[in-house]
């Protein structure tokens, strides 16, 4: 185990401590060790074989002795044997605003309530004002908190549409080009994870006091929860907790790919470097026979040393990426740089906020050679749908804008919604004459999980349709996938020659990574579309290249990859 990972231990000994209303002196012991060695430069199994770790500050006899179990097994008894005692997912109920670890423990204990759903079943059935304490009130907020928990699918974890922008605002924030230089983003947001439990940022500083001082007297933090001397750490905006580590120029590179991640790309790693005879650390590589450390400024250099090809970060899940990259197989991925033009975007003719020709120059001016206008059909009400009669203006305007515009093809086409029983807004006659049709189910979003597959693949079987849109329906903090077979759904995509959205909206990012994977593994083709509804929308495409990252896809996946004239050879398009 390195320094980081001991620690991680000692602060979960300490939370489950807490949980369960045990000695604070004891919990503050753990914590306290923890930070001490998250701040070591020394490597901890260095120190260990030197009989040096009792010198740490916070380690006394009985933690240098769990120290020590960690080190040769990877844990230590007394964590197992605590860890055995607690609901594996107490944190969705410690997640929940105004619900802390000895809050938790006392609904566990009294009420049984183990998880989310728990909270909210013994809120709803107004249990938790039985408990001395507690009270009407407190049942009540809790049930308001619990609730909008469960709708965002949040357990404690943030979207990466809210975190990674506040990640990039506080790294403008803290770089000054002389006390803080260079501000790096990693942990799970590097990896472009669609939710994250916190932000981790690397920065360089000859004057790392200085640093961390600054980094926790900024605007918008709620609370100071460390300040050490390499390390600090806050509660930012948004209840998001903002960890900020500052190392030397010539390891940088290690530290970022040390707390990018994951754990499990890491541990395969250590053992890559260890049948090397090398010690892999957040401080680089360790010569196991002559303890020369070799600290490495940039992470290409490290994993060239291990005898990898360089990993991306979105891979870096031990996934099979390991042993491609010892077969120097790792394929060049789709970049934002390939995207040709956008297949889902909106007007003001429904519920956008700009003119066709606004979102088409806008188009143009990233470079894009076309883009396809598709509004909501007539069913959706609330989004301003066309009836059949404004879908004609609607082509008669692209035709004519198309005739007085230079550098861009605005594609005519809709976003069609898919009925109850499958049939489509429009029908075959209309969709014709359109360039593209977009279909996605808007309405009767909770049926049961056959009803909704067959109501998708019988869309998909319309000869007209293109690209099926947000295929699972989710949208983070409002809704929950669909209930569906997917298998059964990509099978009829791949059947009736149907492309697959990712939709980079960073409330939907859908399809997922997951998905979007087994699409390319069967042969399906994707779209990597923004559904932007005004021109700064168009900038989310970030959000949907990562999640394709994610999924090993590269620009051969992907339809809008294609210019103009392929696009159209393989769309049907005249």
């Amino acid at each position: 185990m390195d320094n980081a990972e001991v620690a991680k231990l000692l602060y979960e000994m300490a939370y489950m401590l807490e949980f369960k209303g045990e000695n604070v002196f004891k919990i503050k012991a753990y914590q306290k060790a923890a930070r001490h060695i998250e701040e070591l430069e020394e490597d901890l199994n260095v120190l260990c074989k030197k009989d040096d770790l009792a010198h740490i500050p916070g380690v006394g006899e009985a933690i240098e002795a769990k120290i020590k179990e960690m080190l040769e097994t990877g844990t230590f008894m007394a964590y197992e044997e605590l860890r055995h005692t607690i609901p594996e997912k107490i944190e969705e109920i410690t997640a929940v605003q105004g619900i802390g670890p000895r809050t938790a423990y006392l609904l566990y204990t009294k009420l049984g309530v183990k998880d989310l759903k728990g909270l909210l079943r013994a809120a709803e059935e107004h249990r938790i004002r039985r408990i001395p304490g507690m009270g009407v009130k407190m049942e009540e907020n809790v049930l308001i908190a619990a609730k909008r928990q469960f709708a965002e699918g949040n357990t404690g974890r943030f979207p990466l549409g809210l975190a990674l922008p506040i990640a990039e605002e506080i790294s403008r924030k803290l770089v000054d080009g002389e006390l803080i230089r260079e501000v790096q983003i990693a942990g799970s947001i590097r990896r472009w994870k669609e939710t994250v439990g916190d932000i981790d940022l690397i920065a360089c500083s000859n004057e790392p006091e200085r640093a961390i001082e600054a980094f926790t007297l900024m605007d918008n933090v709620q609370e100071i929860l460390e300040k050490g001397t390499t390390k600090g750490s806050v509660i930012y905006k948004e209840h998001i907790q903002v960890d900020m580590r500052i190392v030397k120029d010539d390891s940088f590179g290690s530290l970022l790919q040390h707390f990018t991640g994951s754990k499990d790309h890491n541990v395969k790693l250590r053992n890559i470097a260890l049948a090397k005879g090398l010690h892999l650390s957040e401080y680089g590589l360790k010569n196991v026979e002559t303890g020369e450390q070799m600290p490495f400024s940039a992470e290409e250099q490290q994993y060239e040393m291990l005898g990898l090809q360089f990993i991306p970060p979105e891979l870096r899940e031990d996934r099979g990426e390991i042993e491609a990259a010892m077969q120097r197989k790792i394929p060049r991925l789709i970049e934002i740089g390939d995207i040709k033009g956008d297949l889902h975007v909106h007007s003001n003719w429904s519920d956008g906020r700009n003119t066709i020709k606004e979102m088409a120059l806008a188009a143009r001016a990233l470079g894009y050679e076309y883009i396809a206008i598709t509004d909501h059909s007539g069913s959706s009400r609330i989004a301003s749908g066309l009836s059949e009669k404004r879908l004609m203006e609607h082509v008669k305007e692209i035709e004519q804008l198309n005739a007085s515009i230079d550098g861009i093809r605005i594609l005519s086409g809709t976003e069609c919604d898919i009925l109850p029983n499958g049939t489509l807004d429009y029908g075959d006659d209309l969709l014709e004459q359109l360039d593209i049709v977009v279909v996605a189910v808007h309405g009767a979003v909770e049926q049961d999980s056959k009803t909704m597959t067959k109501r998708i693949v019988t869309a998909l079987e319309n000869e007209h349709v293109h690209i099926l849109a947000h295929p699972t329906g989710r949208k983070f903090g409002k809704r929950l996938p669909f209930e569906m077979d997917m298998k059964k759904i990509m099978e009829a995509a791949l059947e009736f020659g149907k492309v697959l959205e990712i939709n980079s909206s960073p409330q939907r990012l859908d399809l997922n990574g997951n998905y979007a994977m087994m699409a390319m593994e069967m042969g399906i083709k994707l779209a990597i579309n923004t559904d932007a509804h005004s021109p700064d929308q168009f900038a989310n495409i970030r959000y949907g290249v990562g999640t394709a990252r994610r999924a090993w896809v590269k620009p051969a996946d992907v339809v809008n990859t294609l210019d103009l004239k392929e696009l159209c050879k393989l769309l049907g398009i005249p």
